[in-house]
């Protein structure tokens, strides 16, 4: 089987740089609160061009599409569920088309994020119809030419396995990130050493794993810490937030400046990611200052917790979620949270 196309650009780098926020991006361009991003894959298609080209110009190797709400289950608040395949379909295409005049290889991932139901028995999500909601978005996005599913966000280890299995009934190749953003857990309690341990038991593997949004970069880079504990040899994936979000004028501001993004990055390939990316906040300027640290910065020795906190600032809390807190820095903890 030809391998895919991410898997064919890591063999040649040792880091790749993803993309920022989407929708941050969009917001600054004028989309409403309560506003589906993805209908603009129709109605705006010159915005998401781009918010697209934005991440490629600004030095991404991977870009993510406009598709993260794209699901049944999100797109039936707006009344859109039989819109799915033409909506993932189309925001994969204009990415292509991005892509494609690139001028060097940049791989279009599929954006996939939760479904936004609680699984059984807690809630009424089941195994069979999240495999069937997440295998019609990855059709929808595999017809529109992405590379790779990119599965995110994701809090519940149920969800996770449900749409590693959609990928597979797609026949794609997939990356997935959990968000650990609860004293140092996912929403439904997943460790980072508990994700380690799921993703190596899937049937079908993705090609990377790791951690994306949560409450900052530092935590985020606590969390990586964890994974690499665990000795997965699998390739790490960081998207962390630009800083901490706050309000100022009715609006949510990430403080995380271009200069804490760089360190933040430098500080991920130093602790052996391969894929390193900004989420929320994350704007083109601060990925041209990530790639140009990543690229200028000599590689270091793997940070601890103590660079960690020492360059990005404090933990939200006092433990990564594992209930080990013995390497947990000794200083004043600044209660900053998300």
């Amino acid at each position: 089987m030809p391998q895919d196309a991410l898997s064919l650009l890591m063999q040649s780098r040792d880091w790749l740089m993803a993309d920022g926020a989407t929708g941050t991006n969009l917001f600054n361009m004028g989309l409403e609160s309560g506003e589906p991003p993805e209908f603009w894959n129709v109605d705006r298609p010159d915005n998401i061009r781009t918010l697209y080209r934005g991440a490629v110009e600004a030095g991404s190797d991977i870009f993510l599409t406009n598709t993260f709400g794209g699901n049944a289950s999100r797109l039936k608040l707006h009344n859109a569920q039989s819109r799915v395949r033409e909506l993932n379909r189309i925001g994969a295409s204009l990415a292509r088309e991005v892509a494609d005049v690139a001028g060097r290889r940049v791989v279009v991932a599929g954006s996939v994020g939760p479904t936004g139901d609680i699984f059984e028995p807690m809630g009424t999500m089941t195994h069979a119809v999240a495999v069937e909601m997440f295998h019609e978005q990855a059709e929808g996005l595999k017809e529109g030419g992405v590379d790779v599913l990119w599965i995110e966000t994701i809090s519940a280890p149920e969800e996770y396995r449900a749409a590693a299995e959609a990928a597979r009934l797609a026949d794609m190749p997939w990356c997935g990130t959990m968000s650990f953003d609860t004293a140092g857990r996912t929403m439904m309690g997943v460790t980072s050493s508990a994700m380690a341990d799921m993703v190596e038991k899937l049937p079908n593997p993705p090609i990377a794993f790791g951690a994306n949004c949560g409450v900052g970069a530092s935590d985020l880079m606590r969390t990586v810490l964890g994974f690499v504990a665990v000795g997965s040899e699998r390739p790490l994936i960081a998207k962390g937030n630009a800083g901490i979000p706050k309000y100022h004028d009715g609006h949510i501001h990430y403080d995380g400046t271009p200069e804490l993004m760089a360190e933040y990055a430098v500080l991920a390939r130093d602790a052996g990611v391969r894929i390193i990316g900004g989420c929320c906040g994350t704007m083109p300027d601060h990925l041209r200052a990530m790639r140009a640290a990543l690229e200028s910065r000599p590689k270091g020795p793997r940070p601890t917790l103590e660079d960690i906190s020492a360059h990005l600032g404090g933990f939200s809390s006092a433990s990564d979620g594992t209930g080990d807190t013995s390497g947990d820095p000794k200083r004043e903890r600044r209660g900053r949270r998300g």
